[in-house]
């Protein structure tokens, strides 16, 4: 893929494909040739050349961080990283055909809307609380003016802290909000769907959110970033913050435990995902611009 910038965490589908994601919203200028900040997709083919740059503006026009998808139902997840985000959902008309077109919507909590999840202000969430949510359509999703984020709470969406990482795995979406939280150090949420998820039956059974984890010392999780599902069910989280770069690791449950650190420098952790076969992490030191593989034995992985 060549032609889009500034790219985030994005994301595999279940069609053999990953959706790359623009974290930025620029317009032509002196240096940019064309509008940014969209998703688009790449397929995983071997010997598919270079994917057309073709911007799936259905998706919408915002700082978008990482996808996750429903391999039940098609439906496509999305993380904003804005410290006053959205989490949105997509509803494709043709699945795993993204340019077909779809429905954009914004999760809001059922019964309160334009709800603040940040914690920033004042406690309005407690760890393992869980709330029904519903889905709001969204309008002008490639508006110019970079405004979707503020018109979706003004509608009754629920604002997060900087959503970035995101990944599906123990029937549910986990999300990380890297400045959430009284110390603003991280939230992990997890998102159930509903068993009717996006179809016209969902307001009989809404899906839930549930505050998984959030961080009130820095060494238990330090500004979480981008996050994997292990083949065994725990989180691989990477740490975005200023000294030393962890690789923390989170049970079903909750616990956090150590995984990994960077001894290689300060730099920014990013892009955990297992190989297909469960064997093998990969990871990036992002500044440092290198990918590493790492091999088990995994069942010692909580021992760390």
């Amino acid at each position: 893929l060549a032609g889009t910038i500034r790219n985030g965490a994005g994301g595999p589908t279940p069609w053999n494909s990953w959706l790359s994601c623009e974290e930025i919203v620029s317009s032509p200028d002196d240096v940019y040739a064309k509008h940014h900040g969209y998703v688009f997709e790449v397929p995983a083919g071997v010997d598919m050349g270079v994917a057309d740059p073709i911007p799936i503006k259905a998706m919408g026009r915002f700082n978008h961080e990482a996808v996750a998808v429903d391999p039940d139902t098609d439906v496509i997840y999305l993380t904003e990283d804005e410290h006053e985000g959205l989490l949105y959902r997509f509803i494709p008309n043709s699945p795993g055909q993204l340019l077909n077109g779809g429905t954009l919507q914004a999760l809001a909590i059922n019964g309160s809307p334009s709800f603040d999840t940040r914690n920033w202000e004042s406690r309005t969430v407690e760890v393992g609380q869980q709330f029904e949510v519903e889905w709001i359509d969204l309008e002008e999703i490639d508006n110019p003016n970079g405004d979707l984020r503020f018109r979706g709470y003004n509608d009754g969406a629920a604002r997060f802290a900087r959503g970035e990482g995101m990944w599906y795995g123990n029937d549910g979406i986990y999300f990380a909000c890297t400045n959430g939280g009284p110390e603003k150090l991280g939230q992990i949420w997890k998102y159930t769907p509903s068993d009717d998820e996006a179809s016209k039956n969902e307001s009989d059974s809404s899906g839930t959110l549930e505050l998984f984890v959030e961080s009130m010392e820095s060494n238990i999780i330090e500004n979480a970033d981008n996050l994997t599902v292990a083949p065994w069910g725990d989180l691989i989280v990477c740490e975005d913050c200023d000294e030393k770069q962890d690789l923390k690791g989170i049970t079903p449950e909750g616990r956090v435990y150590n995984f990994g650190r960077n001894a290689k420098s300060n730099s920014e952790l990013a892009g955990a995902t297992f190989s297909p076969d469960g064997s093998t992490l990969f990871m990036n030191i992002q500044h440092s611009g290198i990918t590493l593989a790492i091999t088990g034995p995994w069942e010692k992985a909580r021992e760390v």
